[in-house]
């Protein structure tokens, strides 16, 4: 497999967590918050795609979405926090399936004007009225993952013309690419979640030796509420709270969530599900992590 492919958004995401680090004063010292803000807002998606773990006959598909209750507690906390990072809507789902995203996009914008919405979709349940609306809800930035081929690449290029989006607004993402070429895709065990799925990818039977960044820049929380270690996580194998129940600065700044950023920096890859991940993690946030070591 070409081991070097790179996915096309990566070098602005890059520049973005440099850009976007905000910073929170905790026992005396400070901290950055975290600079992406990902959200897994349902139980569904509806593809299977052979490189997801949702190909695993085991991995259900379960019709929930996330409450509004949720999305405003989430966004009061981080009002008071004037918060300017990413709030991205992509996670272990299609986000479009959620009749309400465009309420939630447009809320987040109304109270969080200095942040960057973005969008993560499949493409499939969107149209020129969707897309339009998407926007017309104040969303920053939308990223389509095309699995069909090139048609498909020309349907939505074709959208995008038509609601006269600059190169800012949106990324057209070929997924069609043969198996040679990973997919279109990062590849990745998915933190050991890969193993019975269509495309098979084995665990690591030892863990890697070397930093890995993610936690330190990225919030990933589900339609639940429940806040994961990582997105790349799929088997939720580390809860870090709930923000049903819990504060996001709570959260982020818990015992635990702070022992995970050290350990990781310092190359302690010896627990679950870091042990069997064989995601790098280290091509950005080296700078928000060096404050966790």
């Amino acid at each position: 497999m070409d081991k070097q492919f790179l996915d096309p958004n990566i070098e602005f995401k890059k520049q973005t967590i440099e850009n976007r680090i905000q910073f929170y004063e905790y026992k005396n010292r400070k901290y950055p918050l975290p600079t992406e803000i990902e959200i897994s807002e349902s139980g569904i998606c509806n593809r299977k795609c052979s490189f997801c773990p949702r190909s695993d006959p085991n991995f259900k598909d379960i019709k929930e979405f996330i409450s509004e209750d949720l999305i405003f507690k989430v966004i009061q906390e981080l009002r008071e926090l004037d918060y300017s990072g990413v709030i991205r809507f992509s996670g272990f789902v299609e986000p479009l399936l959620d009749k309400k995203i465009y309420n939630h996009v447009n809320s987040f914008k109304k109270y969080l004007p200095n942040s960057r919405v973005e969008i993560v979709t499949n493409g499939d349940p969107l149209n020129i009225t969707r897309l339009k609306k998407l926007f017309k809800s104040n969303l920053d930035k939308i990223l389509i993952s095309v699995y069909d081929g090139k048609d498909d690449v020309i349907k939505f290029q074709n959208m995008i013309d038509e609601c006269k989006l600059n190169e800012n607004q949106y990324i057209i993402r070929d997924r069609s690419l043969p198996e040679e070429k990973n997919f279109g895709i990062n590849l990745s065990n998915r933190a050991g979640m890969m193993e019975n799925a269509e495309y098979k990818i084995s665990s690591l039977k030892n863990p890697l030796n070397n930093p890995c960044y993610i936690p330190s820049y990225t919030f990933f929380f589900d339609y639940l509420g429940d806040v994961l270690m990582c997105p790349h996580d799929w088997g939720k194998k580390i809860i870090l709270g709930n923000l049903k129940k819990e504060k996001f600065l709570d959260i982020w700044f818990k015992d635990r969530s702070m022992k995970i950023r050290q350990n990781l920096f310092n190359k302690n890859r010896k627990f679950s599900p870091c042990n069997v991940c064989d995601v790098d993690g280290t091509f950005m946030g080296k700078t928000n992590s060096e404050y966790f070591k």
